[in-house]
């Protein structure tokens, strides 16, 4: 069964960082880009950023450059993303999807997603 797991998520103190997991599980990553939204409470799903197969990023969201970035270890069939500097409106719940290239309209397969919490 083809699935996407997002951990990692928390507490974290304002300027603190974390790094959440994707861990994908019925197929392997190696060939897809995978996405990278988050959704505050009250609020519409903002798509974050999204890591290509060939490991290049495309940053949707301009508040997150030089803050976010991520990664991925094919040999774990895991992405992760890397938040570092957080603020307290980076608090949400973050959630990974699958893609062929990194159109969020595309994204499919999304995980039931990791919260943050930022407090400061």
């Amino acid at each position: 069964q083809v699935a996407l797991v997002e951990s990692g998520g928390g507490l974290v103190q304002a300027g603190g960082s974390v790094k959440l997991i994707c861990a994908a599980s019925g197929f392997s990553l190696d060939y897809y880009s995978i996405g990278w939204s988050r959704q505050a409470p009250g609020k519409e799903r903002e798509n974050v950023l999204c890591i290509h197969a060939t490991n290049r990023i495309t940053y949707y969201s301009n508040s997150v450059k030089g803050r976010f970035t991520s990664s991925r270890d094919n040999a774990k069939n895991t992405v992760y993303l890397q938040m570092n500097n957080l603020k307290p409106e980076d608090a949400a719940l973050y959630s990974c999807a699958l893609g062929n290239g990194c159109v969020p309209a595309d994204f499919r397969q999304w995980g039931q997603g990791t919260r943050v919490t930022v407090f400061s």
